[in-house]
């Protein structure tokens, strides 16, 4: 299902760049554009990322860097 009709991002991709560790609607705007033309589907985006783990959400908690690369999950 499409989540971003501007731009032609679907559910999956969007869930793909969460995995990826965006976890922001802007992060996945700088991802794939998704959110960045009517903005209309930014909503859709935060609820599809929810409140989920986010490694680098943990990294900034902790006072590390969060611009460096993520560890490979196990």
């Amino acid at each position: 299902m499409y989540v971003c009709s501007c731009f032609g991002i679907t559910e999956a991709q969007v869930k793909q760049h969460a995995e990826d560790g965006a976890c922001t609607p802007r992060q996945i705007a700088s991802a794939c554009k998704a959110g960045t033309d009517c903005g209309s589907c930014v909503r859709r985006i935060q609820a599809l990322l929810g409140r989920g783990a986010c490694p680098r959400r943990e990294l900034a908690d902790q006072g590390r860097p969060v611009l460096s690369d993520l560890p490979e999950a196990a």
